[in-house]
C-alpha cells in the first residue's frame, strides 16, 4: 500500500451542514482525489489527521445513511 500525502494548508476542508458551531464533535472532509479522503478533527485542525482510501470511505458513508 502507498502511503497518500495530502498538504492539509491546500486542502479545501469542510463540515457536515449538521455542525451547528457550539463546539460538538465535528471532523471535516477535504477533497484528496478520487483515490484518497482526508479527515480531521474540527476542534484541532492543526492536529494528526487520517487519510482514508476512497472506495472505503464511500462505503463507510453508504452505511452511515442508511442507519
Amino acid at each position: 500500500m502507498r502511503a497518500a500525502r495530502v498538504d492539509p494548508a491546500d486542502a479545501q476542508w469542510r463540515k457536515s451542514t449538521y455542525s451547528n458551531g457550539q463546539g460538538g464533535d465535528c471532523l471535516e472532509v477535504a477533497d484528496g482525489g478520487s483515490s484518497v479522503v482526508p479527515v480531521r478533527d474540527s476542534k484541532n485542525p492543526a492536529g494528526p489527521g487520517l487519510v482514508f482510501p476512497g472506495a472505503a470511505w464511500t462505503l463507510f458513508i453508504d452505511a452511515v445513511r442508511r442507519d
